[in-house]
């Protein structure tokens, strides 16, 4: 029998274990010169998540770019499309924040139904920014427009943005209600995708109605003054002239009616 001091022994520490194909594969194949290919769903989903990822940037900013244009073109103006664009990016932003949060960080999953949480498709991202994009413009043109044709009226900044939004506000607050509803529906659904697009395109329309078109659009149109509407001039003579609504024709004598004529 041992008498001495105890014997102690050095716990080892735990080997790591591989989680992941970089890990696993290279482990296996140490030492040795070989060409490994992954096969299957697992690794298809993740090449296609890959692509989608990368040309997301892409996307975003050809969309961006084309609704820049299209808006200086009608509204003659660089600054009134260049504050449409970075206010569209914050609605989504928003969107993607939500959907963030809940399916992903699991904030307030159970009041929305979600049973499991875990990575987001990236070609849901690009479908909410595209629908997102379109209805933003929808509001966006709907108030700038009416905004226009007082500023055209009375080049009175401040008088053009108040009666625009005045004029406006009602309906957009009305779209946007319903279109938060529709979407908010879609959350019902026991489907994950269906449930997260409608959250979260829920969440965005009532952000871009009750905030952005609201008060942040009209704050910076307040704040820019007269520079909303400035256009260089030779800009101003290269691109072509577009109208939302066609000018009434000018009434002639031969449209007045009898009786006016002979009074």
């Amino acid at each position: 029998m041992w008498s001495g001091p105890p014997v102690t022994h050095a716990a080892l520490p735990p080997r790591p274990r591989p989680t992941s194909c970089h890990q696993v594969i290279p482990n296996a194949l140490h030492g040795r010169s070989a060409t490994v290919y992954v096969g299957g769903q697992t690794a298809l989903a993740d090449d296609e998540a890959a692509v989608i990822s990368s040309k997301l940037p892409v996307f975003v900013g050809i969309v961006v770019a084309l609704s820049f244009l299209l808006l200086m073109v009608v509204f003659r103006s660089l600054l009134i499309p260049a504050t449409a664009a970075v206010m569209n990016l914050l609605s989504a932003g928003a969107a993607f924040g939500v959907i963030t949060a809940v399916f992903q960080k699991g904030w307030l999953d159970s009041l929305v139904g979600v049973s499991r949480t875990g990575p987001i498709s990236p070609l849901v991202p690009i479908l909410m920014f595209a629908v997102l994009f379109g209805l933003s413009m929808d509001y966006e043109v709907f108030l700038v427009s009416r905004i226009q044709e007082e500023w055209l009226k009375t080049r009175d900044n401040a008088r053009a943005i108040d009666l625009g939004q005045a004029i406006t506000g009602r309906t957009i607050t009305a779209l946007a209600t319903i279109m938060v509803v529709v979407f908010a529906s879609f959350t019902l659904s026991t489907d994950r995708t269906i449930k997260l697009i409608g959250l979260g395109m829920a969440a965005a329309i009532l952000v871009d109605a009750l905030i952005v078109r609201t008060v942040l659009v009209p704050a910076i149109m307040h704040t820019l003054g007269r520079r909303n509407w400035y256009l260089p001039s030779w800009l101003d003579r290269r691109l072509p002239h577009l109208e939302i609504e066609e000018a009434p024709p000018i009434p002639t004598e031969k449209d007045e009616p009898a009786l006016a004529r002979v009074a």
